[in-house]
């Protein structure tokens, strides 16, 4: 999947480079951030510029999230692979993750629906996924307000860094579902 420019009224979601590190470990330090979706706070500018180098940039799967009103980067967003699904299907993962500052400013939703409605319209796939952890609330009404359906709870999914052993709750949205609820909303 290309990782194409992409526009909102107050986001810029582009390819990572490695001029963002800095921009990454500012948000990826925080001792809430990545343990929200399950990894651990970047202990060093070193740290960020290795995923950089070794998973954002190869990958091509993940948006850097630039904020107009300052120009840093303040989170990503990301259309994965779907490791729960059969391969070959036309589906992906959401992912995202935000800096702290941000939140409460509906900055993700307005980037996630950008970058739902680039996946349903001009990549064709036919249902996008999205997983959250029980614990992490702000993530579940991101979801809920984006219109994914629930499916389930999967219980004992994956040990995180800290070595706990955590459920994921997964939802899902379809082309059909995701065009009659846009369509609404204008």
């Amino acid at each position: 999947m290309e990782i194409k420019r992409l526009e909102t009224a107050r986001l810029i979601l582009r390819p990572w480079t490695m001029e963002d590190a800095q921009d990454l470990y500012d948000y990826a330090k925080s001792p809430v951030v990545g343990p929200a979706a399950g990894w651990k706070p970047h202990e060093s500018i070193e740290e960020s510029r290795h995923i950089l180098q070794n998973m954002f940039l190869p990958s091509q799967e993940c948006w850097a999230m630039q904020f107009k009103g300052d120009g840093h980067v303040v989170g990503s967003i990301g259309l994965h692979e779907d490791g729960s699904r059969e391969k070959g299907l036309p589906v992906r993962m959401l992912g995202y993750v935000m800096a702290e500052r941000c939140w409460g400013q509906g900055l993700m939703q307005e980037g996630c629906r950008e970058v739902l409605r680039y996946g349903f319209e001009e990549t064709g796939l036919a249902l996008i996924s999205v997983y959250h952890f029980p614990f992490n609330d702000r993530s579940r009404r991101t979801i809920e307000a984006l219109g994914f359906k629930k499916e389930g709870t999967r219980r004992m999914v994956c040990k995180l860094y800290d070595g706990t052993v955590v459920d994921e709750v997964s939802y899902s949205l379809t082309s059909a579902e995701f065009e009659e609820i846009y369509k609404k909303r204008g």
